[in-house]
């Protein structure tokens, strides 16, 4: 918003806002991350998708891995590293289409970082969950995240000194450049093969820390990694929807799954989600086909030939809802596309059995404490999100995630730490999700645009949630779009998530038939699904989810909505 009323647009206010995520949520993003950026352009009418998940390092090949004795890419420590994204994709936003100067979209974040900001619960629940290993295994965590050597009082202002004079030196060292334009660019050198750059590699090349193999590894990103990647423009993913055109990333991301559920729902007929029970049952048996297509089909479209004019075809959806009828279908259902795809094994996924208090100790994944210091639930996909409109029209819809302080030790020359985004690559080399040097991870990183029927700009919205982005999504989407609720009140309307198929973080565990939905659906819809055959499973009354919406009213006024749950989430506008 500041930078709204500084005169910025959308795109220098997601930019500013991204920054200030990485010091005020370090356990759900930070600057080694990645993000994926759709944006709007009311000036061109025009969409597009700014990619910022770097890719698999040279050095990161399965060979290596089953050289090392490993089996699945661990989900901590610098060996699931991938080449660092979201720095430069923020650059490139601001760069073409933001309006602010470098300095002035990094103010909030620098101010924050040096003077604190405030430790809210699941900040000190997660910080406390890791406290032992910090002590034990990544002292550099320790040094910044238990001042005073214990967990911060919820409440309390955290500082990271060292965050603020990376960012500090970073305006140091652009500060000759005379134009705009020049400074960002300078300051995407100094990232790539800067002093930003050496820290990394130094710290890969010598370092060696404790992970969940048990062991001390050190880190395969090198100079040439760094200095050969950029953030890129791509054309987004998109379907037409009734009266809407809905936009997502490509198959490098989960995407399209929404996409195609979507497609799926209108196939089986979209009368039949004005029925409470029937709205559950039909899009958690819709999701069950589409994620099962997203394991066997999709990966980095530069290595792997995804057929997605297929998979989101009037024609495929019609033949794949034939399998979804009045029960619940718990096998593994992956379509059949001549010449593409690779199958799973699907029920060593279901066989898979670790202890999750254990796995939060070890910041598997993305972990979420629940109930402030309890370790009620953990689900693996916490992380931010950022939707933007701006009084011209312009529209953003960004995810950050990645280099979470749970997950790898900080590097003490920057402040931060690398993120584990190599985890979700299977060592497969069959799979389409098999790690490849140069290849991108397949994120579960999804943020959406719509537009309406005419390309006029619509809607950003997005969420946290890992594998459940798409699923609480699409909810939202339906009930929005097709059931005609308000966008707050879709927003909170009960939501439900399905394990059915493997998750994208390791250990990538599935779960047969499981969908876990918030109690307020009251005991007469809970009995009637479990009597569908779906493994039902009650989350508390306001526990998934954290939908955010931004959004452009026939009038022309904007409007934003957000997830009450957690008590994270922000509709902010004026």
């Amino acid at each position: 918003m500041r930078m709204l009323e500084l005169g910025g647009n959308a795109f220098d206010a997601a930019v500013a806002a991204g920054f200030v995520l990485q010091v005020a949520e370090p356990h759900l993003n930070g600057p080694l991350g990645e993000v994926p950026i759709l944006l709007y352009d009311a000036s061109k009418s025009q969409t597009r998708v700014i990619c910022g998940q770097g890719p698999a390092p040279a050095k990161a090949t399965i060979e290596f891995f089953q050289d090392q004795g490993i089996e699945q890419i661990p989900g901590t420590g610098l060996l699931a590293a991938a080449v660092p994204g979201a720095f430069d994709a923020w650059m490139l936003l601001l760069r073409d289409y933001g309006t602010l100067d470098l300095a002035t979209v990094l103010d909030p974040a620098i101010s924050y970082a040096e003077h604190g900001v405030p430790v809210l619960p699941r900040l000190a629940d997660a910080i406390s969950v890791m406290k032992s290993w910090f002590e034990t295994y990544w002292p550099e965590n320790a040094k910044i995240y238990l001042p005073a050597g214990d967990v911060p009082d919820v409440g309390s202002q955290l500082k990271n000194l060292q965050l603020a004079a990376t960012w500090t030196r970073l305006l140091r060292e652009v500060d000759a450049e005379t134009d705009r334009q020049g400074q960002i660019d300078r300051a995407r050198d100094v990232w790539k093969t800067g002093f930003v750059a050496g820290a990394i590699v130094d710290f890969c090349a010598s370092g060696r820390f404790m992970d969940v193999t048990g062991c001390a590894n050190g880190g395969l990103i090198e100079a040439a990694d760094l200095a050969k990647w950029s953030a890129r423009y791509e054309e987004p993913v998109s379907i037409d929807f009734g009266a809407y055109q809905i936009f997502k990333c490509g198959p490098w991301s989960q995407g399209p799954v929404l996409l195609q559920s979507l497609r799926l729902l209108e196939a089986a007929g979209l009368q039949a989600l004005e029925d409470e029970t029937s709205f559950y049952h039909y899009t958690a048996e819709a999701m069950k086909l589409a994620y099962a297509d997203r394991e066997t089909f999709y990966g980095d479209p530069d290595f792997v030939d995804v057929p997605l004019q297929q998979l989101l075809s009037r024609e495929y959806a019609a033949q794949r809802t034939a399998s979804i009828g009045n029960g619940a279908n718990n096998g593994w259902n992956p379509g059949e596309i001549t010449s593409f795809g690779h199958a799973i094994d699907y029920e060593a996924a279901c066989n898979i059995a670790l202890d999750d208090d254990a796995l939060a100790a070890l910041g598997i994944g993305e972990p979420t404490v629940a109930d402030h210091g309890k370790i009620s639930e953990i689900t693996n996909g916490d992380t931010c999100h950022i939707n933007v409109i701006d009084r011209w029209g312009n529209m953003v819809a960004a995810t950050p995630s990645g280099g979470w302080m749970e997950s790898s030790p900080v590097i003490p020359e920057l402040g931060f730490c690398l993120g584990t985004r190599l985890q979700m690559m299977r060592l497969d080399p069959g799979a389409p999700d098999a790690l490849a040097p140069g290849k991108r991870p397949r994120t579960t990183l999804s943020p959406t645009l719509v537009l309406n029927a005419n390309g006029s700009g619509y809607m950003a919205c997005g969420t946290p949630g890992g594998d459940k982005q798409d699923q609480w999504q699409m909810l939202f989407l339906l009930r929005h779009l097709v059931l005609g609720q308000p966008p707050q009140e879709a927003i909170e309307a009960p939501l439900l998530f399905s394990s059915h198929w493997p998750e994208s973080f390791f250990p990538r565990q599935a779960f047969p038939g499981k969908i876990t939905i918030e109690g307020r659906i009251g005991e007469g819809v809970a009995k009637a699904l479990r009597d569908k055959g779906h493994d039902l499973q009650i989350a508390s009354d306001w526990s998934d989810g954290y939908v955010t919406a931004s959004f452009i009213r026939p009038d022309g006024t904007l409007g934003s909505a957000a997830s009450p749950r957690g008590q994270q989430a922000y509709a902010i506008g004026r």
